[in-house]
C-alpha cells in the first residue's frame, strides 16, 4: 500500500451513447441504396459526340456510336502494321548508325596512317 495514497487513479470513462440516432442502419442494403442513392454503375464519359463506358478494365463504346466493329477492326490492324513498320525503322537506323561509326574509325585509322607515312617520309629526307 502507497504511502500517500494512490496517485494514479484514472477517472471512469462515461458509456458512449448509440452511434447513429437515426434509423438507416435499421433498412436493408437495397433500401438504403434507392433511398440514399448509392447506386453508381460505371463511369461514362462522351468524347466528340460518342459515348464511351468504362466495364471490366476497358473503354467500350455504347450503342449509338459512329466507329463500327470493322471500322475498329481496320484500325487495329493499321495500327499493328505502323508498329510493325515503326520497330523496322528503328533496326534500320540502329544498323546505320553502326555502319557510320564503323567507318568513321577506318577514316581515322587511315588518316592516321596517312599522317605517319608523311612523317615518316619527311625524316627520310
Amino acid at each position: 500500500m502507497p504511502l500517500f495514497g494512490n496517485t494514479f487513479s484514472p477517472k471512469k470513462t462515461p458509456p458512449r451513447k448509440s452511434a447513429s440516432l437515426s434509423s438507416l442502419h435499421t433498412l436493408d442494403r437495397s433500401t438504403r441504396e434507392i433511398e440514399l442513392g448509392l447506386e453508381y454503375g460505371p463511369p461514362v464519359m462522351n468524347i466528340g459526340g460518342q459515348s464511351w463506358k468504362f466495364e471490366d478494365g476497358q473503354w467500350i463504346t455504347e450503342s449509338g456510336g459512329n466507329a463500327s466493329s470493322r471500322e475498329l477492326q481496320r484500325l487495329k490492324k493499321r495500327n499493328v502494321q505502323l508498329e510493325e513498320e515503326n520497330n523496322l525503322l528503328k533496326l534500320k537506323i540502329e544498323i546505320l548508325l553502326d555502319m557510320l561509326t564503323e567507318t568513321t574509325v577506318e577514316y581515322h585509322l587511315m588518316e592516321k596512317e596517312v599522317e605517319d607515312i608523311k612523317t615518316q617520309h619527311r625524316r627520310k629526307k
